[in-house]
């Protein structure tokens, strides 16, 4: 048995989670990492994409974030996410409006670093998309 650590996923609304797991996958904006017990520390910020968080309870959990950042030390890791939901009830139609929202603002960006950001957030949230919602 790995050893546990205690991890929170938190949104502005309410706390998703709250336990001692194995192991979290987080998509950090420099890249997905794994986080397990006695991790260095670190923060980091986060992308629109899948926390994936092993429970020492067994099983899998996914969840939906739209952004944040995660404190890591090597006791635990919270991650304050914009906005996060459980993936097996996130709303096709609430992200459907994400990116076309995104989209909108890609194609209206008044200048080339606006654009940028827009578009860099209308794939991660494409990626999302396909990562969470089967074709």
């Amino acid at each position: 048995m790995a050893e546990s650590f205690k991890f929170e996923l938190v949104s502005p609304e309410r706390l998703l989670i709250s336990e001692e797991v194995e192991q979290v996958i987080i998509p950090g904006t420099d890249g997905e990492m794994t986080v397990m017990a006695s991790h260095a520390p670190i923060m980091t910020t986060i992308k629109p994409g899948v926390v994936t968080v092993k429970p020492v309870s067994g099983g899998e959990q996914r969840y939906a974030v739209f952004g944040g950042f995660a404190d890591i030390l090597p006791q635990g890791c919270t991650l304050l996410a914009e906005s996060a939901v459980p993936a097996d009830r996130l709303d096709r139609a609430e992200l459907q409006k994400r990116i076309d929202d995104a989209r909108h603002k890609a194609e209206h960006a008044e200048d080339l670093d606006e654009r940028s950001r827009a578009e860099l957030y209308l794939h991660q949230l494409t990626t999302l998309e396909g990562a969470l919602i089967p074709a």
